[in-house]
């Protein structure tokens, strides 16, 4: 079993940051993907960035690549998303899920994650 608390949303101007945090417990975490993913109203949810849990594999959907990063402590069983130069249609509901070990496009595929957060409001006015 795997549980995940999200935090670090808010209500960010245009052109600001903010960095969401996932704590995880589990005894099965080394053997998981750690993934973002977020739902703003009315669309459908959808993929964020995604890291190993060594670490060693980050992908990032090419709407926030440049602008996000994703990184995790593993001391602290921690997976962090930085977010940065934020604009307006950032703003959603954002997940933490921790998925079954994958490659390329199947980690962005949330089919692929089997345990969820209870997501973290972000809002970016313009």
């Amino acid at each position: 079993q795997v549980q995940l608390v999200e935090s670090g949303g808010g209500l960010v101007q245009a052109g600001g940051s903010l960095r969401l945090s996932c704590a995880a417990s589990g005894r099965t975490l080394s053997t998981r993907v750690m993934g973002w993913f977020r739902q703003a109203p009315g669309k459908e949810r959808e993929f964020v960035a995604v890291t190993s849990w060594s670490g060693g594999s980050r992908y990032y959907a090419d709407s926030v690549k440049g602008r996000f990063t994703i990184s995790r402590d593993n001391a602290k069983n921690t997976v962090y998303l930085q977010m940065n130069s934020l604009k307006p249609e950032d703003t959603a509901v954002y997940y933490c899920a921790a998925g079954r070990l994958c490659s390329g496009y199947k980690c962005y595929d949330a089919t692929n994650y089997d345990y969820w957060g209870q997501g973290t409001q972000v809002t970016v006015s313009s």
